[in-house]
């Protein structure tokens, strides 16, 4: 018996797994908004790092009631960009004892391969294209039993919406320059969605997008897992999402309270990609990076 912890630090969320795989005793997740601000400032806001360093201590108290061998944390795109990261990293050692490890664009692209694609039942047809959609960044992953591509954009819903979407509902102009940045990310990219024999998705944006489209009343996460989804379905679940007004997403039992003003922007990223693909549905997983994070782990 191992015992191990992951945390996922992102620009909107903070996660913690704890389990001695494949068994999972503890799966959290706070929203903190760390990367707030940070496509435009360049820095970690201070309301930000106190938020962060809130949820840090509430996951200390729970691994203090775990017998963990190894522990790993992982902080993806708000501190790779932020000119005050090492006060960030300095924060998290006070607290837990570890010093949070930067990813590159890669190495979060192969962990968070390898969470999604282990976790599926049946395996998919390849090649697979895993979409993470994340609050600073979007990871493109393509391979069949590990990554063969893999390519990080500077596109997420946290910062994308920062950037365009001002309005409540947004207009449909800042509609058009969000898409517009988002195509413009993706006509760079090395990876191309359009490669794609199955499409999986992960991470909060497409898993809530997923909740839309089944109609759930609250956010299930046992009936998110797995879903195979119409692409169209998906496309018509993220127009309506666009068109609402913020007080509208917050009624809907699925959705989180934190991800309810920036969802716009995200699944605007999940749609683009689809739109460059063939493929007529979308795989969701619940695992992600956290998962891959773990399973490192072993």
């Amino acid at each position: 018996m191992s015992t191990v912890a992951a945390v996922d630090c992102g620009t909107n969320t903070i996660k913690l797994l704890v389990g001695d795989l494949p068994d999972v005793a503890v799966r959290e997740m706070r929203m903190v908004r760390l990367g707030e601000g940070v496509d435009r400032t360049g820095r970690l806001g201070a309301e930000a790092l106190a938020r962060a360093f809130a949820a840090i201590e509430e996951y200390a108290a729970i691994l203090a009631e775990h017998d963990v061998s190894r522990l790993r944390f992982c902080a993806t795109s708000a501190t790779r960009d932020a000119a005050n990261a090492q006060e960030f990293s300095d924060g998290v050692y006070a607290r837990l004892g570890v010093r949070p490890e930067v990813l590159s664009g890669e190495e979060e692209a192969a962990l968070a391969f390898a969470g999604a694609v282990r976790n599926l039942a049946a395996r998919p047809d390849a090649p697979v294209l895993v979409v993470d959609i994340g609050g600073g960044s979007t990871e493109l992953i393509l391979g069949d039993t590990a990554p063969s591509a893999a390519a990080s954009m500077d596109i997420g819903s946290v910062r994308l919406h920062e950037r365009h979407l001002r309005s409540d509902p947004p207009t449909a102009d800042e509609v058009a320059a969000c898409v517009a940045d988002i195509d413009a990310a993706l006509d760079a990219c090395p990876v191309s969605p359009a490669d794609a024999a199955t499409v999986v998705g992960i991470a909060g944006t497409v898993t809530t997008v997923a909740a839309g489209v089944l109609d759930l009343p609250t956010y299930e996460r046992s009936a998110i897992d797995q879903q195979v989804l119409a692409v169209e379905a998906v496309h018509a679940t993220v127009s309506r999402l666009v068109a609402m007004p913020v007080s509208e997403r917050l009624a809907l039992g699925y959705m989180h309270p934190g991800r309810a003003d920036v969802i716009d922007a995200g699944a605007l990223i999940l749609s683009c990609v689809l739109r460059r693909t063939s493929v007529p549905t979308l795989v969701v997983s619940e695992s992600d990076i956290l998962d891959g994070i773990a399973w490192s782990l072993v």
